[in-house]
């Protein structure tokens, strides 16, 4: 008999591509706040405690590098966002199959109506991805109960639902995989960004309190740092809400289209044998 793959057969890399991955984003993030945001000619004079340069792309890099220790955890949490979306794009795309899993379904169908099991089969074949995986194996189930022996017309269609069941258990949690830490995107950005906030306000009231004339740059630069962890942290959420709710409904559609060629393989199954 015919299985889809399990998730023990995945290689080890990919079972743990979060735990590989989010170490090394994040040494990326603050490589990237050291050595390029904090590049010394995105200031003046050379020297990353000045102000950043007047204008230009440099101008922006060195605003951001004064946004303090908070932007590389934010820009680590950036990096998440677009590694894990494009990984989940891949992989969502790859269990679509090949083609319009609409259309595959239909030909399988056409298939199943004309009596070529066969044929059907070789359908999910080219197809391939997690949809034609599971058809394949309901066919699978779908040839074998035609033949057998000793089971009522119940038992065979209970047979084949339950084969579908199981390979839908076993496909679906790899479409769902990793979703949850772009979830967690959407809602930790936010809280640090929050908590960078908070940071650069406190300097920037720490700037008025000085019993003298308030410090401008020391108030300046607390609002800024502020300001700029609001808007990575904002900014950075915003993305992964789109890209988790655009992620869910691709899976929804996958789960509609297995179930409903499950029921569509199953009333055929009814119609053609009467035992």
């Amino acid at each position: 008999m015919n299985k889809v793959a399990s998730p023990k057969q995945e290689s080890g890399f990919k079972k743990n591509f979060a735990a590989f991955t989010i170490p090394i984003l994040v040494i990326t993030g603050i490589l990237i706040y050291k050595f390029v945001l904090g590049n010394p000619s995105n200031f003046e004079g050379n020297d990353s405690n000045n102000h950043p340069v007047a204008e230009g792309v440099q101008h922006v890099l060195g605003l951001i590098y004064k946004g303090g220790f908070i932007v590389p955890i934010l820009l680590s949490l950036v990096l998440m966002s677009i590694t894990f979306s494009i990984e989940r794009f891949l992989t969502i795309g790859k269990a679509q199959g090949k083609g319009s899993a609409e259309q595959f379904v239909r030909r399988v169908m056409g298939h199943l109506n004309t009596n070529n099991t066969d044929a059907a089969i070789a359908e999910c074949d080219k197809q391939q991805g997690s949809v034609a995986n599971i058809v394949r194996s309901a066919l699978t189930k779908y040839k074998a109960m035609e033949t057998a022996e000793g089971m009522d017309k119940d038992q065979k269609i209970l047979a084949i639902q339950k084969e579908i069941e199981e390979a839908t258990t076993l496909e679906l949690p790899m479409l769902e995989k990793n979703l949850v830490i772009i979830a967690t995107m959407a809602s930790v950005s936010t809280l640090i960004a929050l908590l960078g906030t908070v940071i650069g306000m406190i300097k920037a009231f720490s700037a008025l309190g000085t019993g003298g004339a308030p410090d401008s740059v020391g108030l300046a630069n607390g609002i800024s740092e502020a300001l700029i962890n609001t808007a990575l942290g904002i900014g950075n959420s915003a993305v992964a809400i789109i890209m988790y709710n655009v992620f869910t409904t691709k899976i929804d559609k996958i789960t509609f289209t297995i179930d409903e060629a499950g029921y569509s393989i199953i009333q055929t199954f009814a119609e053609k044998h009467s035992k």
